[in-house]
């Protein structure tokens, strides 16, 4: 009951704080560094993004480190993201146990769009200079389990966005709670506060503007424009997954999420995830449910983890969401469990 109570607490804390700093921006396109709303990890999507009570693999870094502390090996991942307007997206991690104290990780994001022309009024066709943009966060986490039922996580990011000359810098910071009931095989419990950090600014030499002052005999004058702050997509996440059947060969689990964004309405993720001797895995669910003007809806993923010898793992795993107006998005990773 001392457990329950100290989850109860830190659900609350975290609730406070999701609201403090989400009830005077609901409006979507008001935050910097859109990288940190995208997902990873395919087990994930193709539950609908209802991860924050399940994540016991390396994905847990980006739904709610907590659950790191389930973790007791060593991992290997790579996700990559076909994302839409080919736009690629990539995740890169690596966690390690460390003992008893816990799971410590590593990961690596990545955005990136191919270049483009440079236009401008006086030359729509192009002035022959191309650029591009990206975004990237580098995150290191760790996660454990302060008794059996308990477990608490951190993410500290360095975040980054690029377009052109310019750039823009920022760090975020995540904390996870998860507790764990005996109740149908296993009832969890989850909430967690991701992207928690101080506003972005784009600063450049983009920012510099030339103007001339008096005629073509004029002066030219040098003028910085200095270029708005955007806070951090903030995201508080409460989740609840059970597994309702767990057998010796067949396990079925289901999933759902209340999310509550500082740009955009409440919404929740639903999802399942079948699996057959923990071998072989088919996923679906519905993303952003509720959600005011949203594109997201249905997904769909499946997943082999495929043991070669001794502890050694191999993990594959494709999801697919749909995106409505703007077709899908398809993810794909590889994984080794040592």
């Amino acid at each position: 009951m001392k457990t329950l109570r100290c989850f109860l607490l830190l659900v609350l804390a975290t609730a406070v704080v999701g609201t403090a700093f989400t009830q005077n921006l609901t409006k979507t396109g008001t935050t910097a560094a859109p990288l940190l709303k995208i997902g990873v990890g395919p087990r994930a999507i193709g539950m609908g993004g209802a991860f924050a009570a399940t994540a016991d693999d390396i994905s847990a870094m980006y739904w709610n480190p907590a659950g790191l502390g389930s973790s007791y090996g060593n991992e290997a991942m790579f996700n990559h993201a076909f994302w839409f307007a080919d736009i690629a997206v990539d995740f890169a991690a690596v966690t390690a146990r460390i003992g008893d104290i816990g799971t410590l990780g590593v990961f690596v994001t990545t955005l990136g769009l191919e270049e483009m022309d440079v236009r401008t009024v006086e030359q729509p066709r192009g002035t022959g200079e191309r650029f591009d943009a990206g975004e990237m966060v580098i995150g290191l986490s760790f996660g454990r389990n302060l008794t059996d039922n308990f477990g608490i996580g951190f993410t500290a990011k360095y975040v980054r966005e690029d377009i052109w000359h310019s750039s823009a810098v920022g760090f975020a910071f995540d904390v996870g709670v998860l507790y764990r009931i005996d109740v149908l095989n296993e009832l969890r419990l989850a909430a967690s506060v991701a992207n928690f950090g101080p506003k972005m600014q784009m600063e450049g030499i983009d920012n510099l503007m030339v103007t001339q002052v008096g005629g073509s005999t004029g002066n030219l004058i040098n003028t910085y424009v200095e270029l708005e702050e955007f806070d951090l997509p903030l995201l508080f996440r409460v989740g609840v997954a059970a597994d309702v059947i767990k057998g010796e060969e067949n396990r079925l689990t289901l999933a759902v999420d209340a999310v509550h964004p500082n740009d955009n309405t409440e919404y929740l993720n639903t999802g399942a995830e079948y699996g057959w001797n923990e071998m072989l895995f088919v996923r679906a669910g519905w993303k952003s449910l509720f959600e005011r003007d949203t594109e997201q809806g249905w997904t769909v993923g499946a997943g082999l983890h495929y043991r070669i010898v001794g502890s050694v793992k191999v993990k594959v795993d494709y999801a697919y969401e749909d995106f409505g107006r703007l077709a899908n998005v398809q993810y794909l990773s590889l994984a080794v469990v040592f």
